[in-house]
């Protein structure tokens, strides 16, 4: 089978003066992955490896470069679920990990849980040989001028990838530093099965990024993958949900989407998005 991918950076409002920054952490993100699948790799792999480059980029709102709270912390949030056995692995408020969606993954892996936060998902990475990272080498000068100003404009995007592999198996992960001033603790819906992921071989599968109090209250990720039942074309699905979305939330989000024939689809409710995909042979970036 031919594999398929696709990332977002975030739905929003982003800042125009970053927008080649953008460009490039995503092309570069995909370019890796992709070429993982290419090589047979797994759609898991390759999710996980795509995300974990753009949480290294401080232009996302993901790792370094994350937004911070009420009391200048970053706390982060990061899931991931796969299609083909239906485990998942999902962290809420972490500090100390560069790399929240590798924990997400040895979580996911260790089998006894889904969902950690806090204090007890950093407790799981010191007993798991997870690398830490002081927490203040998480804050960019970007986001401290934000802090500082109380700058809530041009806010840099959660990062999210689904995948499709030669296998004709499905996998979805999403990444975020969450809302920025937030509350300590507060943690959205990039953590939380069926709301900010899902995946299911079945049927397709969803990164979603935008409000994630609104994105919870709907389940969105698992909304969009509901509605291709049918073989329902993703972009429509996307449209579908996010119709509904709008319409009980009076909100904004944006959802990447895979069916399980390896179509790509995808759309939003908000100004702009930024998602990075194939069309045919060639790599189409819109990150505006």
């Amino acid at each position: 089978m031919r594999p398929s991918l696709i990332l977002h950076g975030g739905a929003g409002s982003p800042a125009p003066e970053f927008s080649a920054d953008r460009r490039h952490g995503l092309q570069r993100a995909f370019t890796a992955a992709w070429s993982m699948l290419e090589q047979g790799g797994s759609a898991l792999d390759a999710v996980v490896h795509a995300v974990m480059l753009l949480e290294n980029d401080p232009t996302f709102n993901a790792g370094i470069g994350s937004c911070i709270n009420r009391d200048g912390i970053v706390e982060m949030d990061a899931s991931l679920m796969d299609g083909a056995t239906f485990h998942a692995g999902a962290v809420g408020a972490v500090r100390t990990v560069q790399h929240p969606i590798l924990l997400a993954q040895s979580i996911m892996q260790a089998g006894q849980h889904v969902f950690l936060v806090g204090s007890g998902a950093e407790e799981f990475v010191r007993t798991h040989g997870i690398p830490e990272i002081a927490p203040e080498q998480l804050i960019t000068e970007r986001q401290h001028r934000r802090w500082r100003s109380a700058q809530t404009h041009g806010e840099p995007g959660t990062v999210g990838a689904v995948a499709f592999d030669t296998a004709g198996h499905l996998a979805a992960a999403t990444s975020t530093g969450g809302l920025f001033n937030k509350h300590p603790g507060r943690v959205g819906d990039s953590a939380v099965i069926g709301a900010g992921t899902y995946a299911d071989d079945a049927l397709g599968a969803v990164s979603a990024t935008g409000v994630g109090e609104a994105i919870i209250r709907t389940t969105l990720a698992r909304t969009t993958v509901e509605l291709l039942r049918g073989g329902v074309d993703p972009t429509q699905a996307a449209r579908q949900a996010l119709t509904i979305f709008r319409q009980r939330t009076a909100s904004e989000a944006g959802v990447i989407v895979i069916d399980a024939l390896g179509r790509v689809g995808y759309a939003h409710n908000a100004s702009a998005m930024s998602v990075a995909y194939r069309r045919g042979d060639a790599l189409v970036i819109e990150a505006d």
